[in-house]
């Protein structure tokens, strides 16, 4: 008897940290003692291990196991490292050989059955970049690390499966775990589709009656990634229209897709995942959602909120003026840098959170201020402690805000052809492509992330195009960081209508997107 060793990844985020699992089995009184920070799930994984192990027919020793999980000084938690520590302990007890290498991910349940764990996706690409190569996971997670390209991965429904592959004494083993579908043998690959998860289809533009304007808002949003606010009455479409929004943007790269898919891993609602995200995400979060479920918290190592979940995709807070003050504020560090930086007592984690947010709001409390002849039952201070919610540097960072009118009788009963999500996304592309060959040389991809100093200087239009913008600045109708905003708008305006450069016209309808939510 002697050591054994074994290795894991530990997940801080999105950044894994590979764990190196030592056994070492002692000639005293039986004990289990397991060292290095373990949170509560995993120093239950003392008991949970014994008993896989004995119905797995591999006992662990009577002699007293000790097992550290380095480095000592980082903190661990969950029940994934439960395959490595048993065959670490394995390994010291020479029931089972060559496990120094291999990357164990998986939960143990009481019958030996291996059970899958939340984050394998980042925990494999994490332990692939920092070196290692052979991973071992419960069969229903070998699909999602089978996404990570140069893994080599095998999968199994049993303790005796994997102890068996690493030679144990095939003799005792009990090779199938009770209740255990398809427990005949480990590391068979499943086959992995090309296409995202399964879901429904994204809801078209074409079932939009009217609303000609707002349309052509969303359209461009989507062509410069630019983010978006509707004020309207109920009933005015602001909900379907944002809706519309993910039809309308491209299928992610590989590496954005990959990004993607590794936080939907840390999802707690995801029940195994069998492919990459290949559609922008869309979250739409409840306005009675507290901070740590739009930003992300818990306890312990904060895990992702609806803000990372959406990151490549669509953030839509329906009724806007309805969240907490503090969790629209909050949103203001991921708009201006795309990532989250949350710290806790237990750690820091940091996930991306690069999205469009789109907001959506009544003209006020009853949503009857549409200046159309409804009366408004709301006082003068009910309207500005409504829209009060919505703080300065928040609108400031939202490009285009549009008044949504209610939509016609003739509008709503027109039965004739209306553009597809599908026509516009083709413009939306052919734009995506033209802005991500001119900001090339600036490191952006979309125009929404052009800055002041870019447009003053090598993207500098001349006086004759800009001169609304500075007449409206000059009568200070429109902020230096409003009169950046505009020209944002007016090149993503231009490269939709395949133009080299924004003209006055363009500049023109970049000005009233921006204007026309103006006075909030």
């Amino acid at each position: 008897m002697g050591m054994g060793r074994a290795l894991a990844v530990a997940l801080v985020g999105l950044n894994g940290h590979v764990i190196e699992v030592e056994a070492d089995i002692g000639q005293t009184l039986p004990a289990f003692v397991l060292l290095g920070l373990p949170d509560a799930a995993l120093s239950e994984a003392r008991e949970r291990i014994r008993s896989a192990a004995q119905n797995s027919g591999i006992p662990l020793s009577r002699r007293k196991i000790t097992v550290n999980l380095v480095p000592a000084s980082l903190p661990k938690k969950g029940s994934g490292f439960d395959l490595a520590i048993v065959m670490a302990a394995l390994n010291a007890a020479g029931d089972v050989r060559r496990t120094g290498g291999t990357v164990f991910l998986a939960e143990l349940g009481l019958d030996g059955r291996l059970r899958p764990v939340r984050g394998v996706l980042p925990a494999v690409l994490a332990a692939l970049a920092a070196g290692c190569q052979e991973f071992v996971v419960a069969q229903a997670n070998l699909a999602e690390a089978e996404l990570v390209a140069g893994a080599k991965v095998r999968g199994y429904e049993s303790l005796a499966q994997v102890a068996a592959d690493f030679d144990a004494n095939p003799e005792h083993l009990v090779l199938s775990a009770p209740n255990a579908p398809g427990a005949e043998g480990g590391g068979v690959p499943r086959s992995i589709p090309g296409a995202g998860p399964p879901g429904a289809a994204p809801a078209d533009l074409s079932e939009v009656a009217g609303q000609g304007e707002a349309r052509l808002a969303l359209e461009i949003a989507a062509a410069g990634g630019h983010h978006l606010m509707m004020v309207g009455p109920p009933g005015s479409g602001k909900t379907m229209l944002a809706e519309r929004l993910p039809g309308l943007l491209p299928e992610l790269s590989d590496d954005e897709a990959l990004e993607v898919t590794a936080i939907h891993s840390l999802d707690t609602s995801q029940t195994g995942i069998t492919a990459l995200v290949r559609r922008p995400p869309y979250e739409r979060p409840h306005h009675s959602a507290s901070t740590a479920a739009i930003i992300g918290g818990g306890s312990g190592i904060p895990r992702p909120g609806a803000a990372s979940r959406a990151h490549r995709g669509v953030l839509f807070l329906d009724e806007a003026p309805e969240f907490d003050k503090r969790v629209l504020d909050a949103l203001r560090q991921p708009l201006e840098s795309g990532e989250l930086v949350l710290h806790r007592a237990a750690g820091t984690a940091a996930y991306p959170a690069r999205f469009q947010l789109v907001l959506a709001a009544n003209p006020c409390p009853c949503g009857k201020a549409t200046g159309k002849g409804i009366a408004c039952e709301c006082t003068a201070m009910a309207r500005r402690r409504y829209f009060g919610k919505l703080s300065g540097p928040l609108l400031d960072r939202v490009d285009i805000q549009l008044q949504v009118d209610r939509v016609q009788l003739s509008q709503f009963s027109d039965t004739g052809q209306r553009e597809s999500s599908a026509q516009v996304a083709v413009r939306v592309q052919m734009a995506r492509a033209i802005q991500q060959q001119r900001l090339r040389p600036f490191g952006l991809v979309h125009n929404a992330d052009l800055t002041g100093r870019i447009l003053r200087g090598p993207l500098r239009l001349g006086s004759k195009d800009t001169h609304l913008l500075d007449r409206a600045m000059g009568a200070g109708t429109l902020s230096a960081r409003g009169y950046d905003r505009v020209l944002r708008l007016a090149w993503t305006v231009a490269d939709l209508q395949g133009r080299d450069t924004p003209g006055v016209d363009d500049v023109g309808l970049a000005l009233t997107l921006r204007q026309r939510g103006e006075g909030l």
